[in-house]
């Protein structure tokens, strides 16, 4: 199955000449930095690649959803998985729901300048008691008149510390459980909004990740996404994407990693002849090839699935695609990590250090 038509394929091109003499030139001082500059997304979203996806009439190229796997795959080629999270954060985590569930008006204001890269977006649902359990998240907010009150945390933010908005998740009926959730806009410029700190990670040093605070933080009625208590609902069928798009990006870099491990162990001598010549390693790396296609076939088999409903328009996703989309998600988590653990090994000593390429690409 090849699903990739013309104009796929040079969307291609044009993503991997992106990563490859934009972002990849800059990734040593932006993994020094612990960050990158905002005009990375801004140069993204000049380029059409943050909205390829999304409507022409809100600035979107409006292809389908094989874009967004095109830009996930091609994204790896900077060499930095912090800079790919944070652009795909942007583009596939934190506006597919605006795209899908927002007005006119609410796509205007946040949607088109995320595609432009005028905005920087964040997803805020992870909290310090309640990461993947989403529905005991406790940040609430309060319908007061025409405003809603919002107070609580979020922790483990992709694109915290320079977020223009937050698309938010927060309870709007505490006593109803998941039922009580409710998607929000919530500007950072909101009074009551606060960063907290910077978290430090072993990895993806260049994407910035934080806590951050709402205190009292007071929003329009017109800021609410979808209707009131569909949150969680809402958020599962999102998932659905975001899932396939870091399967997508993390298949891609551990084809990179493989690829390069190779190419190194050719030219790496050990005990009088190249390492890669070893049979250990001819062994495990043909495992690891092989489990990288099984992840690939079973990730396409859902992307082809999930894209397909979408193209209908079909509300909600299918429990056969939500199937697959977990299943690639369970599959690919795993191969990926080995995949990344092993050409860690493979390098020995030297995969202990930081900028090895393959440590960066995990």
């Amino acid at each position: 199955m090849n699903p990739f038509s013309e104009e796929h394929q040079l969307f291609r091109q044009q993503v991997r000449s992106f990563a490859e003499k934009q972002l990849a030139p800059h990734v040593d001082e932006w993994e020094e930095a612990e960050t990158f500059p905002n005009s990375v997304f801004k140069d993204a979203g000049e380029r059409g690649i943050l909205g390829a996806h999304y409507p022409e009439e809100f600035g979107g190229g409006g292809g389908d959803f094989w874009m967004s796997v095109v830009k996930a795959e091609e994204l790896p080629r900077c060499g930095a998985a912090g800079v790919t999270m944070a652009l795909l954060v942007q583009a596939d985590m934190a506006t597919p729901v605006i795209n899908e569930l927002g007005t006119t008006e609410q796509k205007e204001e946040f949607l088109r300048p995320a595609i432009e890269g005028d905005k920087v977006a964040a997803l805020g649902v992870s909290e310090p008691g309640a990461g993947s359990d989403v529905a005991g998240l406790r940040t609430t907010a309060r319908l007061v008149g025409d405003e809603y009150v919002i107070d609580g945390s979020k922790t483990y933010i992709t694109n915290g510390t320079r977020c223009d908005f937050v698309t938010l998740l927060a309870k709007t009926d505490p006593d109803a459980g998941h039922n009580g959730i409710s998607v929000l806009l919530l500007p950072s410029d909101t009074k009551g909004f606060s960063v907290g700190k910077k978290l430090k990670k072993a990895g993806n040093w260049s994407s910035d990740t934080s806590e951050l605070f709402f205190d009292g933080c007071r929003i329009p009625k017109r800021y609410l996404l979808g209707e009131p208590g569909m949150g969680f609902v809402y958020l599962m069928q999102n998932f659905q994407s975001e899932r396939l798009v870091g399967c997508a990006s993390g298949l891609a870099g551990g084809k990179l990693a493989l690829d390069r491990s190779v190419a190194w162990g050719r030219e790496r001598m050990a005990f009088g002849k190249p390492l890669i010549k070893r049979e250990y390693w001819q062994q495990k790396f043909a495992d690891l090839y092989t489990k990288y296609e099984a992840g690939h076939a079973l990730t396409y088999r859902a992307i082809e699935a999930y894209n397909q409903e979408k193209f209908i328009d079909q509300v909600p996703i299918s429990f056969e695609t939500t199937r697959l989309t977990s299943m690639a998600k369970a599959y690919v988590g795993e191969v990926t990590g080995e995949i990344m653990d092993q050409c860690v090994q493979f390098h020995g000593g030297m995969g202990y250090l930081e900028d090895l390429g393959s440590a960066r690409l995990a």
